[in-house]
Order: C-alpha cells, then sequence, then structure tokens
C-alpha cells in the first residue's frame, strides 16, 4: 500500500505529464498553422533524433561541446557566407582585427565550394609581398587539401609563429596551371590610412581597411598634406583597391569628410542607410557641413577587392557626384553582420541587413561600377630587357621552318647590328615624362593610378565635379 507521500508524488507526477501532453499537444497543432516567428515542434523533435543516433551510433564518441559547436557553424552557414558562429580565440581575433594589430598572413578571404577565396591582400603584409592577389583560390595548404576543411580549420592551418613558412597552392584566373606561393609569417600591424603628394599639389591616399581610427586618421593626413602645400590641394586620389571594409563608422566618416550637408541637393544628404529586422536596423547616416578639400575633385580607385565598407564610401560619393570613380567593378558585398556576444567569451556574427548607397542602389552582389573602367594593365618599361615582340610569333619562331630562300649561306649569314637608336628604347620617351619622373613612372609600376591622375588634372580644370 501507497503511502500518503507516495499517493501525493503519483498525484503530482500525473498531473504534470497531463500538463504536459496538453501543452505538447497545443504546441503540435499550433506548429502545423505555424507562423515564421515560432519554431516547429517537429523540426526540433527531428534534430534532437539526429543528436541522439550521433552520440550512441557514431564510430567514436564526440564531446557535446563539439557537437554542438559543428550543429551551430553548419545551421549559420547555411545561411550565407559571412554569418557565422564565433568562439573564445575567434571572437577575440575580430576585436583585434579592428584595432589593427593581428596575427596571420594579412589576407582576407571567404569560403568558396570547399576552396577559400582571397577577397584581397593587406597593404604591407605577407601575403601582399609574396605576391597573393584578390581572386585567388586557395586549393592546398602545405600538404594539406583545402577540400574537405571547415573555413576555420584553413585559417588555423595558415596562423602560427612568426617567421614560420607556410606554401599556399592557389588557382589564378590567366594561369594555366596552379601557382604554388611561399609566405613568411609574420605579426600583421596595419597602417590603414597612408598618403603622398603625386604631383605638384595633387595628393593621393591610400585606405587599405576600414579599423576604429581610420576616418580620423585620414583627416589628419588631408591636414598634414595641405600644410605641406601652402594650404592648397588641386585635387585628391582615393585608393579603395584590395580594400575589404571593416568598420562602417570609418567608412561613413571618411565619406562625410568629403561631403558638404549644405551642397547636397539630393536624398537628404544621406551617406548609407540599412534594411533589416533586427530592432535598430533601419539606419540612416548623413552627411555633416563642411567638406575638408573644399569642393576640390576627388578621384576613386576601385577594383574586384574593394568590398563592403570600400563600396558604401564609394558608392556616396558617386551618388553625389562628388568623386569620379575609376577602376574595376568592386566586390559585391554589401550586407551588414552585427556581432552578438554569447556566454563563455563566444559570439555570433549574423548578417542582420543590406546596404543602400544613397540614390537606394543596393550593393549586394552587384557592386559599385566604376563611372570609367580602367584596366589593370601591365605596360612594359621601355627600357626593359624583354624584346617588346615577345609574344608576337612569327614564321622564323616555328621549330624546324625553312631558312630563306634568297640566303646562299643562311647559317653563316651575319646578324645585322640594330641601329643605335633602338638600343635604348627609353631615349623615345616624351620630354615631359622625363621632366616629371614620379608621376611617369606610374605607367609601368600602376597603370591605373597613373590614368587616375590624368584624370584628376582633367576636372580640375573644370567640370561637372568641380
Amino acid at each position: 500500500m501507497l503511502s500518503n507521500r507516495n499517493r501525493i508524488f503519483a498525484v503530482f507526477l500525473k498531473m504534470s505529464l497531463l500538463s504536459f501532453l496538453l501543452i505538447l499537444n497545443s504546441t503540435i497543432r499550433a506548429s502545423e498553422n505555424t507562423p515564421e516567428d515560432k519554431i516547429p515542434l517537429v523540426d526540433l523533435q527531428r534534430f534532437t533524433k539526429v543528436i541522439e543516433y550521433i552520440k550512441e551510433y557514431y564510430v567514436k564518441p564526440v564531446d557535446d561541446n563539439v557537437l554542438f559547436e559543428n550543429a551551430m557553424r553548419g545551421m549559420l552557414a547555411g545561411l550565407d557566407p559571412h554569418s557565422t558562429f564565433l568562439n573564445k580565440e575567434e571572437f577575440a581575433d575580430l576585436k583585434a582585427n579592428t584595432t589593427g594589430k593581428f596575427g596571420g598572413l594579412g589576407v582576407e578571404v571567404l569560403p568558396e565550394d570547399g576552396f577559400i577565396r582571397v577577397i584581397s591582400p593587406i597593404d604591407n603584409t605577407p601575403a601582399q609581398r609574396a605576391g597573393i592577389q584578390p581572386g585567388d583560390l586557395i586549393i592546398r595548404l602545405n600538404d594539406t587539401p583545402v577540400k574537405g576543411l571547415s573555413a576555420r580549420e584553413a585559417i588555423e592551418l595558415m596562423r602560427g609563429e612568426k617567421g614560420t613558412k607556410i606554401t599556399l597552392t592557389i588557382i589564378r584566373q590567366g594561369e594555366n596551371k596552379p601557382l604554388k606561393i611561399t609566405v613568411t609569417r609574420d605579426t600583421i600591424s596595419a597602417q590603414s590610412i597612408r598618403s603622398k603628394m603625386l604631383d605638384e599639389n595633387y595628393a593621393y591616399i591610400r585606405v587599405s581597411q576600414f579599423q576604429n581610427n581610420s576616418g580620423t586618421d585620414l583627416i589628419r593626413e588631408i591636414q598634414t598634406l595641405k600644410k605641406n602645400n601652402n594650404g592648397k590641394l588641386k585635387g585628391l586620389i582615393l585608393d579603395l583597391r584590395n580594400n575589404p571594409g571593416g568598420v562602417l563608422d570609418s567608412a561613413v566618416q571618411i565619406a562625410d569628410t568629403f561631403l558638404d550637408r549644405d551642397n547636397l541637393k539630393q536624398y537628404d544628404g544621406v551617406i548609407v542607410y540599412t534594411k533589416g529586422r533586427i530592432p535598430g536596423a533601419q539606419i540612416k547616416e548623413k552627411a555633416h557641413p563642411g567638406d575638408l578639400l573644399a569642393g576640390a575633385p576627388i578621384v576613386v580607385l576601385i577594383n574586384n577587392g574593394s568590398a563592403s565598407a570600400s563600396e558604401i564610401v564609394a558608392g556616396a560619393l558617386q551618388d553625389y557626384r562628388r568623386a569620379v570613380v575609376v577602376g574595376g567593378d568592386s566586390f559585391g558585398k554589401g550586407s551588414v553582420q552585427t556581432v552578438m556576444p554569447l556566454k563563455d567569451d563566444c559570439g555570433l556574427k549574423l548578417t542582420t541587413a543590406l546596404y543602400y548607397t544613397p540614390a537606394g542602389r543596393s550593393i549586394q552582389a552587384t557592386g559599385i561600377k566604376p563611372d570609367i573602367m580602367i584596366p589593370n594593365l601591365r605596360i612594359p618599361a621601355p627600357d626593359e630587357k624583354e624584346d617588346p615582340n615577345t609574344f608576337l610569333i612569327r614564321e622564323q619562331d616555328l621549330q624546324g621552318h625553312l631558312e630563306n630562300g634568297n640566303s646562299k649561306n643562311p647559317s653563316k649569314e651575319e646578324p645585322k647590328e640594330k641601329p643605335k637608336e633602338d638600343e635604348k628604347m627609353s631615349e623615345k620617351i616624351d620630354p615631359l615624362w622625363r621632366a616629371t619622373p614620379a608621376p611617369s613612372s606610374m605607367i609601368y609600376s600602376d597603370y591605373q593610378l597613373y590614368e587616375a591622375l590624368n584624370i584628376l588634372k582633367g576636372l580640375s580644370l573644370g567640370g561637372p565635379w568641380k
């Protein structure tokens, strides 16, 4: 016979079970007409069953933490390439990236079809010095194939102690076979803003990425350039090529530096706005009065390595016709990632909104198209040793070609001496180029920048952007 205490417990258990069944039944019914904001019970049951099977039947035991972390990573990876779970180390790395000092090769990458795609190498880092280029597809790290690795595992392999080396096997467009590039690891301390004068009163500022202080640093660089040039600049080239983005606030501040709210007659002075579902995602960043360049023309350089915050700056200046955008199409990353802290110093990076330019253009998967396309050509210098006709194939270059029929003894015929004027083609360079060697040499080292300077000089003479 049951004691009074046991009877009470049995009644309580029956009532609890009945309550649970009622809740379960109502939940199942609700799931049949489930609104999007409800979690369907059937899917939860399926998920827990998968976990149960793994724990009981997988070939080897799996730690619960590993199991659930992998589940979260897979869930987020299925959304888009930028949403991800951040463990303790990754969360710390993300915070370090925004301050400008972190470990690694100095390259911004994204997973793509099981491999790793390079968005862009960061300026003055091992990756850039070794010759890594935007668009390179990394398929092997030393002897380890990238296929089958998670993005995190691949990044961990690329990291290592300062001074150690790693060989990247990459596929590059235009190359008929994979390339092997050895990179020496180093501590990355990225300087996001660099500047110089390209020609008399024409300034150049390179923004390699958007860090917390990039906007303030850019303003300081412009003030220094103006001070060193009697307070006047005829124009500015803003180089955003291979800039993978970064801190949104810095991008807004840099665009705002060149936009005078009092002179903006369109788009209500908006620099960028976002649309999303998260509370507070409807952001509108607006310009303030004042233009640090006082209306001097600007040329913005972009390419397929210009992403995210770079595209925000280029798009805003383009929509307001404040700058001429030149180069190639940008990368097209127009999504906003919100970092949400979790327990145990972990975090969640989740895509929560899309960027739009002042004119309402979505950047996502389209990017910014330049006003003037300038291909990244390589112009051989006139004094290079290679014959300019090296790649032109003629009959005499074919193996087993017949000798000239007019020659009695072709094999013993003396080669004709080249005219002295052809011995050094550099003598044919325009004298104006020799008078200004620094800007002119850019046609050989950086053709896009050379053409950008020519456009800037034309704008300084007057035009719709003045």
